[in-house]
């Protein structure tokens, strides 16, 4: 079964950290540029990251930059969300998405990912 399942969010205090994850299966995952998207509570969705299939190339919307890094262990068939120095506003269902090639540009539409995930929740509050 093709499928992208996150994991790692909860609840976690502003200025600590959690890393996501997210386990591809059922396809060749070294072959899809990956990207994290999130959505707060009654907003749309939001881009957070990319990288590109091998892992050379990242991006970062402004709002997370310095703060989240995204990475992948293409071995192990996982993409990763490092997010460090949580705020109240990245409370978030965050999502894993992935699109055939070597890159996929600042795109938060599921629909324009090939794959897309059913979302893990991360809350930032004191």
């Amino acid at each position: 079964e093709v499928q992208l399942v996150e994991s790692g969010g909860g609840l976690v205090q502003p200025g600590g950290s959690l890393r996501l994850s997210c386990a591809a299966s059922g396809f060749a995952f070294s072959d899809y540029a990956m990207s994290w998207v999130r959505q707060a509570p009654g907003k749309g969705l939001e881009w957070v990251s990319t990288i590109s299939r091998r892992g050379g190339t990242t991006d970062y919307a402004d709002s997370v930059k310095g703060r989240f890094t995204i990475s992948r262990d293409n071995a192990k068939n996982t993409l990763y969300l490092q997010m460090n120095n949580l705020r109240t506003e990245d409370t978030s269902v965050y999502y894993c998405g992935a699109k055939y090639g070597s890159w996929v540009s600042r795109i938060s539409t599921p629909g324009e990912y090939d794959i897309w995930g059913q979302g893990t929740q991360v809350t930032v509050s004191s």
